[in-house]
C-alpha cells in the first residue's frame, strides 16, 4: 500500500433534475430542526423550481422567504417567532416581499402564528407542500388575507417528486415515511405530522437512483421512525438490502429507528451489506424504566441493552448515538443517576441531549405533571451533557492513529483550503490541504481528535 493518502471512489458527474428556466420570484429557504425538516425543505425547493420559482442563496436577494419549522421544543418554536419579527423589516423594505411558515409548527400553533407574528402571509402544514405554489401566488396577489393550509392527509407521501436539490451535493435524503403511531407522552409529532405511512420500494429506489444520476455518493433513508417501516410483504431491513445494490452508491444511512422495532435481520442487513454504514442512532431517551413507561416507549432498560448487545456482538466497532430527554414528569434524582448510569454503560459515541419541555396536544401536557422545576432541569441536564462529553473524548481518542475511510463532503467550515468528511462511523474529520476532492472516497490515518472531530494525518 502507498503511503499517500489514497482516493477509493470518485463522484459520478453530476446529472441535475431538468427544471423549467425560473420565471418566477426568488425564494429562500430556511430550515429549523431535523434531518426530516432538511429533506422537506429540499422537496419545497424542487417543488418551487418546478413551478418555476427561482432559489436565492439569502433573503436579502429574496422576493419570498419561506421558514421551515420543528415544533418538538419549544425553543425551536421561540426561534422561529424571533426570525419572523426580524423578518417583517425585511418586508417593510420593498413592497410585494412575502414571509411564509412552513412544516410542524405551522400544523402544530395554527392561528397562533398569525398573533404573535402578523407578519406572516403563508402558513402551510407538512402534508400540503405541494400547494405552497398556489399559496404564494395567491399572497403575491396582494391584500391583507393570510393564507393558510394545514389539512393533515394521511395519503400523502409526495411520491414522484424530486429531492434531489440543495444539501452538499454528496449525500441525500430519501424520506421513506411519515407521520408517527408511537405516540409517546412526550411528543406532538403524531399530531403535526399525522399517523404513519410509507413510500413504496419502487418508489424509493426511484428516488435513490435519481440522487445517483445527480451525483450524490451516500443517501439517508428517513423516517419518524424509521424501521417500523413496511410497504406489503417488504420489510425494513430487505428495503436496507435493496438500496445498499443500487449502483453507484457508496453508503447508506438511516435515522432514526425505533428501539421496539429493531430486529434481528435489521442487524443482519447492516452487518452484511457493504455499503450500509455501521452507524445507528438509537434513541433511547432515559435510563429509567419508569420514566419510559410514563414516556410509553414501549422498552424497558434491558430490551435496550439487549439491541445494543445484538449490535456490538454483530459488529464489535459499530458506532452509537442517542437522544436523552431529561427532567421528565415525575423523573426523581434515582432516574437521573439510572440514566447516567447507562450512559456509562453503553458509551455512546455522541448524543443529542435536552431538557423537557412540555408539548400542548400531548398526553403528557393533558395528564402528567411538568413538576421537575427549571433550575433541576438545567442541572440535570449539565451532568447529562458533561459526562457524555468526557465519553465523547475518550472514544474519539481512541481512533487516533487508526486507518479511516473517509467520504468527503466540501471544505471545512474553519478553514475553506482543508476538506470535510465523514467516516463510516459518522465521525466528522478534517482532511489536510490538498487531500481529497468533493465526493471521494479516502483512505487517511486519524493523527489527533477532539471529543467531535477527529483530524487525518497529511501521510499513511
Amino acid at each position: 500500500m502507498s503511503d499517500q493518502l489514497v482516493p477509493i471512489g470518485k463522484r459520478a458527474a453530476a446529472a441535475p433534475v431538468e427544471r423549467p428556466a425560473p420565471t418566477g420570484p426568488r425564494v429562500y429557504i430556511e430550515t429549523y430542526g431535523c434531518q426530516m425538516n432538511v429533506a422537506d425543505s429540499d422537496l419545497l425547493g424542487g417543488i418551487l423550481a418546478d413551478a418555476g420559482y427561482g432559489r436565492a442563496e439569502r433573503a436579502d436577494d429574496a422576493e419570498i422567504v419561506l421558514i421551515n419549522t420543528c415544533a418538538v421544543r419549544d425553543k425551536a418554536e421561540e426561534r422561529v417567532f424571533a426570525r419572523a419579527t426580524e423578518l417583517a423589516a425585511w418586508k417593510r423594505q420593498r413592497p410585494g416581499r412575502v414571509l411564509a411558515i412552513a412544516g410542524c409548527m405551522a400544523e402544530h400553533l395554527k392561528g397562533a402564528i398569525g398573533e404573535r407574528a402578523p407578519a406572516v402571509d403563508v402558513i402551510a402544514g407538512p402534508d400540503t407542500y405541494r400547494r405552497v405554489p398556489a399559496l404564494l401566488d395567491q399572497a403575491r396577489q396582494g391584500g391583507t388575507a393570510r393564507h393558510v393550509d394545514i389539512e393533515l392527509d394521511k395519503r400523502e407521501t409526495y411520491e414522484g417528486l424530486s429531492g434531489a436539490v440543495g444539501g452538499d451535493g454528496v449525500s441525500g435524503f430519501v424520506t421513506i415515511q411519515r407521520g408517527c403511531d408511537k405516540f409517546c407522552t412526550f411528543c406532538v409529532v403524531p399530531f403535526t405530522r399525522g399517523r404513519e405511512r410509507g413510500s413504496s420500494p419502487r418508489e424509493i429506489l426511484r428516488q435513490t437512483r435519481e440522487l445517483v444520476a445527480a451525483g450524490y455518493r451516500e443517501v439517508v433513508l428517513l423516517g419518524q421512525t424509521v424501521n417500523s417501516y413496511r410497504w406489503e410483504d417488504v420489510t425494513f431491513a430487505e428495503l436496507l438490502r435493496a438500496v445498499a445494490k443500487v449502483e453507484g452508491i457508496a453508503r447508506v444511512r438511516f435515522t432514526s429507528p425505533y428501539p421496539v422495532d429493531f430486529t434481528d435481520d435489521v442487524v443482519d442487513a447492516i452487518a452484511s451489506e457493504p455499503a450500509i454504514c455501521k452507524y445507528v442512532h438509537l434513541p433511547v431517551q432515559s435510563g429509567s424504566d419508569d420514566v419510559l413507561a410514563r414516556m410509553r416507549r414501549g422498552y424497558t432498560v434491558d430490551d435496550y441493552r439487549a439491541i445494543v448487545k445484538r449490535l456490538r456482538t454483530a459488529m464489535p466497532d459499530i458506532a452509537l448515538s442517542t437522544d436523552i430527554l431529561s427532567g421528565f414528569s415525575g423523573e426523581t434524582e434515582a432516574d437521573h443517576q439510572a440514566t447516567l448510569d447507562l450512559m456509562r454503560e453503553v458509551r455512546f459515541d455522541s448524543a443529542f441531549m435536552f431538557a423537557y419541555s412540555e408539548r400542548d396536544l400531548t398526553f403528557a401536557a393533558k395528564k402528567l405533571p411538568d413538576d421537575v422545576t427549571p433550575e433541576i432541569k438545567k442541572r440535570r441536564l449539565s451532568e447529562i451533557i458533561a459526562l457524555q462529553e468526557r465519553i465523547s473524548a475518550e472514544v474519539f481518542a481512541a481512533h487516533v492513529g487508526r486507518p479511516e475511510r473517509v467520504l468527503v463532503h466540501g471544505p471545512s467550515k474553519r478553514d475553506p483550503a482543508q476538506l470535510m468528511g465523514r467516516t463510516d462511523g459518522f465521525k466528522t474529520v478534517i482532511l489536510p490541504a490538498g487531500v481529497g476532492a468533493v465526493g471521494e472516497l479516502v483512505d487517511v490515518v486519524i493523527e489527533r481528535a477532539t471529543m467531535a472531530t477527529l483530524f487525518a494525518a497529511s501521510r499513511r
